[in-house]
């Protein structure tokens, strides 16, 4: 019995530890990401004093954070080496299409302006292509859903989305 109990304690902790270090707890995850994205830009609105509630659009904010997760998620991209390039030729159902429009070209800007490199978006019918001039080994390696990570920005163009001063379409 001795045993059973100690073996008990060390697996479990005591009675007295699980309980003090439930009722201690205080979540710090809100959630889900895109979730927790609104959370933030909303919290940071509700905090500023200047905040023009007119001009707010949480809305556009939420379809946006949509088109990233169909992007990040539901896209596929074929990719192939072109003339000093890597290509990428990417597509997706109607929703996909559509997130990669207005994505897309939005972020090659920003793309070469972190890396130096040389980004061409072309959109058709059946998903967008992109070709990238650079250092070809990295981006080969990182894949067109690790090139759309590229660039610290994503955190000021979601309050710019929210705040009614920036759009993709």
């Amino acid at each position: 019995m001795l045993r059973f109990t100690l073996v008990t304690a060390l697996i479990f902790g005591s009675p007295a530890l699980a309980q003090h270090s439930h009722n201690h707890a205080h979540p710090t995850e809100v959630g889900q990401s895109a979730f927790a994205a609104l959370a933030e830009i909303v919290d940071m609105l509700r905090q500023n004093p200047h905040t023009d509630w007119t001009t707010v659009d949480i809305p556009a904010l939420q379809r946006h954070l949509v088109d990233m997760e169909l992007l990040a998620t539901q896209s596929v991209a074929g990719q192939k080496e072109v003339e000093g390039a890597v290509q990428f030729n990417v597509t997706g159902s109607p929703d996909v299409i559509e997130a990669l429009h207005g994505m897309v070209p939005a972020h090659a800007p920003f793309l070469d302006a972190e890396t130096g490199w040389r980004t061409e978006v072309e959109r058709h019918k059946a998903g967008v292509i992109v070709r990238v001039e650079g250092e070809q080994q990295m981006i080969n390696a990182l894949g067109f859903h690790g090139l759309m990570t590229i660039g610290a920005h994503h955190q000021e163009h979601h309050l710019g989305i929210a705040t009614g001063t920036m759009t993709h379409h």
